[in-house]
């Protein structure tokens, strides 16, 4: 629901909202290098915006996830990807560490979340999941605060 008071941040100061895009298109390249998969790119965006509770993100990550391919049972359970065998050991090295960087107030990022990615991931996996989840965090951030509107 759109609230006429709410102000649209991107919008209010648009050269800021610009640094955001062009950071997450860096971020974009960096995801690419490491080698991740597009699809748990958007999987571990879907999943930053779940805990989250941004609607508008939520919303056209799993449109973009389903466009690339990704198997609707697995963003279905996302939430419980832990409990599931429908991931990988990298899917799951790379939602841990997103939902620990995603978490950051409930412990920040834990020595044992870190060396478990870290166990499995390169170091530029690492680091480019850290700058996705941060990213995502901000984005989500803007979204919320603006009330992006979803649905009618």
């Amino acid at each position: 629901m759109t609230d006429p008071q709410r102000i649209n941040i991107g919008k209010q100061h648009p050269a800021a909202y610009k640094i955001l895009i062009a950071l997450s298109s860096q971020v974009e390249e960096a995801t690419a290098a490491a080698g991740l998969d597009p699809l748990l790119v958007e999987l571990l965006r879907i999943r930053t915006s779940q805990i989250n509770g941004c609607s508008f993100c939520l919303r056209m990550h799993t449109r973009d996830a389903l466009k690339k391919g990704e198997n609707p049972d697995r963003i279905a359970v996302l939430p419980a990807w832990a409990e599931t065998g429908y991931f990988s050991e990298t899917d799951r090295a790379a939602l841990r560490l997103t939902e620990a960087i995603t978490r950051v107030p409930d412990g920040h990022v834990s020595d044992e979340d870190f060396n478990a990615a870290a166990a499995v991931l390169t170091a530029d996996q690492v680091s480019a999941i850290a700058w996705l989840a941060t990213v995502m965090n901000a984005f989500n951030r803007v979204a919320i605060t603006s009330r992006y509107p979803v649905g009618s």
